[in-house]
């Protein structure tokens, strides 16, 4: 597979980058909301795909080891994004709960 194929490939995956970023920013208040009591309906399924994105990240077991410097390192990039992206979804509820509007289509700013 060439170069520019493996470009085009990892600029289409944007957006799971963007639900694994967006599943990290609200992780935190979650746990805080959680432990503090605010927030009763205790998401299992959530805090579980976190411990396992930790889990990998930092487990000496990997599908590929990380002796192999380039596709070890890659190998943990993307099952750790991939269970992120799963995360972001189990989190849906969540922030129903807070009043944040459900993912969408970005609007545009133009619109009144």
């Amino acid at each position: 597979m060439g170069k520019a194929m493996w470009l085009t490939r990892l600029f289409g995956r944007r957006h799971v980058l963007g639900k694994a970023g967006a599943a990290l920013r609200t992780l935190v208040p979650l746990c805080r909301d959680v432990i503090s009591g605010r927030y009763r309906p205790v998401p299992w399924k959530a805090l579980g795909l976190a411990a396992g994105a930790l889990l990998y990240l930092v487990s000496p077991l990997d599908l590929i080891p990380d002796m192999l410097v380039g596709l070890g390192i890659l190998d943990d990039l993307v099952i750790v994004t991939w269970l992120l992206g799963k995360l972001d979804d189990a989190l849906a509820d969540y922030r129903l709960w807070r009043g944040e509007a459900p993912d969408s289509e970005p609007s545009d700013p133009s619109a009144p």
